[in-house]
């Protein structure tokens, strides 16, 4: 197996690790009262990380070099995310999920960066390809991702504006 196609691997068992658990916090949060913003441009999330990995499997060759500084770049960037999903625990979701009566998570990364995850996607779509030389692919899914994740961010934002504004019964 290449080194790109190991960690092609890697990202889609990670990411289907974090749908399952995605899911399943989704599920409980909803069960508990919780409420759901912005469902409708899921699917385009979904529709853009399905993509960005085809085309990278696709269009890099598979015995490309690696740049070894940007692999070692994406791997830190795993550390943020694991951290990113220790710090939200049961309130992690793929999905942006109000929870009524809950503060806005304010640990690990949060307490400098209102939207880590996002950084940390951002990050990735970035420096993955850029680490097999496939300068085009970073640019036009990092514009993708840039789009898609203005709106999801005025959405978040409402979201935890309205948390503010619900008192802890």
């Amino acid at each position: 197996m290449t080194v790109l196609y190991a960690i092609l691997l890697f990202v889609v068992v990670q990411r289907l690790v974090e749908l399952f658990i995605a899911k399943r916090n989704t599920a409980a949060l909803l069960a508990a009262g919780a409420i759901e913003h912005g469902a409708g441009h899921y699917p385009l999330i979904v529709l853009l990380h399905l993509c960005w990995l085809a085309s990278l499997a696709y269009f890099i060759p598979a015995n490309q070099p690696a740049n070894w500084a940007l692999v070692a770049v994406f791997c830190l960037l795993q550390g943020l995310r694991v951290w990113v999903l220790v710090t939200l625990g049961r309130r992690w979701t793929t999905r942006v999920i109000e929870v009524p009566g809950e503060p806005p998570v304010t640990d690990g990364l949060y307490r400098w960066i209102k939207h880590p995850n996002y950084m940390v996607v951002a990050g990735e779509i970035l420096v993955l390809p850029l680490a097999f030389g496939a300068w085009k692919i970073a640019l036009i899914y990092s514009l993708l991702n840039a789009m898609i994740l203005w709106y999801r961010i005025k959405v978040e934002n409402v979201a935890l504006r309205n948390i503010a504004q619900i008192p802890n019964e």
